[in-house]
């Protein structure tokens, strides 16, 4: 597997959404008084890459949170392949495609990792109820097997194979994030969220998951968005950048668009 060059796709206005695989429309969030995210609109299209970033506060988090169903809006529309998922859960999303990654580690720490990677396949079940589970019907067995195959794929992909029947718990940071990622693709995901997937890892692991993005999106059938400080990831691995500041959109483009914006690099990349 090779890291492939981020590639400009084209970009629809808020009002084109039709065939987007992801749109928000004028999204807004309020705590009390405080406006978290003031009508946030973007759209994110099939097998694009989408990196989001701005400053502690900004709301990244809280979009994250709304996008996957663990808030619900105050104002605004969240569409997922043209359907209004607005009003349903974090469950609910996850089953028509979009998973998640969070910024701290969420492993089951008491299984090792290859379970906690099955885990994520179990919803789907296995055909006959519970006299199946108690006779080991032979379909039964057969997707079991055929479930194990896959775990065993997407454990080599992330770097975890000589860990796999090692406690999720017992993982230093960067193999624990590399774990949780491979839980979240290894049921191919329509919409790949990642919060800080960087965080602990070292410059090879990073490197890996780099390739495991790219890979992931090659296709076409999935898109990724990517929360992370590391901004020279994000331009690496991006097709494009919006960067949230006091839960607005303070400028949407390319990588290379975003880079020689005065504004966004005073106050977010470190530039005067």
């Amino acid at each position: 597997m090779t890291t492939l060059e981020s590639a400009a796709l084209p970009r629809r206005s808020d009002d084109e959404t039709s065939g987007s695989i992801l749109a928000l429309r004028d999204v807004t969030v309020r705590f009390g008084g405080i406006t978290a995210l003031d009508r946030v609109s973007l759209t994110l299209e099939p097998g694009e890459v989408l990196g989001l970033i701005g400053p502690n506060g900004a709301g990244k988090t809280t979009l994250f949170d709304v996008i996957s169903g663990v808030r619900t809006p105050d104002e605004g529309r969240i569409l997922l392949s043209d359907s209004d998922v607005t009003r349903l859960g974090a469950v609910a999303r996850s089953r028509r495609g979009m998973r998640r990654t969070f910024q701290r580690v969420q492993t089951f720490g008491w299984l090792s990792v290859e379970d906690n990677v099955l885990a994520a396949l179990e919803w789907r079940g296995g055909g006959g109820g519970i006299l199946a589970d108690l006779v080991s019907f032979p379909t039964r067995r057969r997707r079991e097997r055929e479930r194990r195959v896959r775990v065993a794929e997407v454990l080599a992909q992330c770097g975890l194979t000589a860990v796999a029947q090692e406690p999720a718990g017992s993982l230093p940071i960067g193999l624990a994030r590399m774990a949780e990622v491979a839980r979240a693709v290894v049921d191919p995901p329509s919409v790949l969220m990642l919060d800080e997937p960087t965080s602990g890892l070292d410059e090879a692991e990073a490197a890996r998951l780099g390739e495991l993005i790219q890979a992931i999106r090659a296709d076409g059938s999935c898109a990724v968005i990517l929360v992370e400080h590391d901004v020279g990831f994000v331009m690496r691995q991006c097709d494009r950048v919006v960067v949230l500041d006091l839960g607005r959109v303070l400028a949407s483009g390319l990588p290379s668009e975003i880079q020689a914006n005065h504004e966004v690099r005073a106050a977010y990349l470190g530039e005067g």
